[in-house]
Formats: C-alpha cells, sequence, structure tokens
C-alpha cells in the first residue's frame, strides 16, 4: 500500500479525468480544522475562507483543466450538527468545481462499505485513514490493485446514480 501526501493526492487530481470521493461518516469534527469551522456555522458566522483555500484553489485549478470531481455524501437523516454544517456550506465547494450529490443513508445499499475513498480513473483508489476517536491519520492510503479499483468503480456509479444532486437536496 502506498501512503500519498497532500501533494501526491494533488498530483492524482491533475493526471487523472475522473476523481470521485465517497464519504459515509456522520461527522468528520474529529479531523483538524473542521471542529472550529462547524461552531462557526452553529454559531451562524461566516466560514473563514483561509480554512479551504488551499483546497478550493485545487479544485479550480483541476476542474478548470477538465477533471471531473464528483463525492456522494451518505448522510442521516434527520441531520445532526455536522450534517447541517456540511450541507449548508458544499456550496463553496460547488462554486469551485465539484459535483456533489447526497444519498440518505436509508437507500444506500446494504454493501456500502465503512470507509471513505477517493477513485481516480478507476484505477488508484485512496482511502482517508481514521482512528477510532474520529480524527484522521496525515495522508491516505493507496492502491492500485484492479480487482479492487474495478469494484469500487462498480459501487461508484450504483452510488451515483442513487444519490441525489446538491441543488435540489438542500431545498
Amino acid at each position: 500500500m502506498l501512503h500519498l501526501a497532500f501533494d501526491d493526492l494533488a498530483h492524482a487530481f491533475r493526471t487523472h479525468h475522473r476523481a470521485f470521493h465517497l464519504e459515509v461518516r456522520d461527522d468528520y469534527s474529529g479531523v483538524a480544522g473542521e471542529a472550529d469551522r462547524v461552531q462557526r456555522f452553529l454559531d451562524g458566522e461566516p466560514q473563514d475562507p483561509a480554512a479551504s483555500a488551499r483546497w478550493h484553489a485545487l479544485m479550480r485549478e483541476v476542474t478548470g483543466a477538465g477533471c471531473a470531481v464528483q463525492r456522494v455524501r451518505v448522510i442521516t437523516e434527520p441531520h445532526g450538527d455536522y450534517a447541517r454544517f456540511s450541507v449548508g456550506t458544499t456550496a463553496a465547494n460547488i462554486e469551485v468545481g465539484e459535483d456533489i450529490r447526497w444519498l440518505p443513508r436509508q437507500d444506500a445499499p446494504a454493501s456500502l462499505p465503512d470507509d471513505d475513498w477517493w477513485l481516480f480513473d478507476d484505477e488508484l483508489a485512496a482511502y482517508t485513514v481514521f482512528n477510532r476517536d474520529g480524527t484522521a491519520e496525515p495522508g491516505w492510503a493507496a492502491l492500485t490493485d484492479p480487482a479492487i479499483t474495478a469494484h469500487y468503480a462498480r459501487l461508484r456509479d450504483e452510488l451515483w446514480t442513487k444519490a441525489i444532486p446538491h441543488a435540489d437536496y438542500a431545498k
């Protein structure tokens, strides 16, 4: 298994045509910086643009160069604080070129994996590694096993067709 730092992941975006992210957790507030962003949202304060500047710059660059960046976020209803934050701040990701859809957990297949992962052009899978306490390890664990990436490509296609586009879900 490979370890990818942020610059390695950025390279994957720059050298592939399609990037798909599956998010299955109900709460990411254990990820560095997220708890502060959630609290700002809950307090009705604007988001700090610096908190997402690096990501947004990368997304503008790669989507502008033709890479399709897609996400399916599996979401439990009714929404908790983190889900409200996530739905309420997704417009910023859409504005920089991401295509984000929502899949209510009750509509997800029983075979839904427990892991978040990126899939790049059906050939590279990169996992976010979470600790038991919800914090994330730096970087991503990645592999290129064709059997695994083919399975994820099929799952991506199934989830993408079931998921609800952000503009419709946010209503």
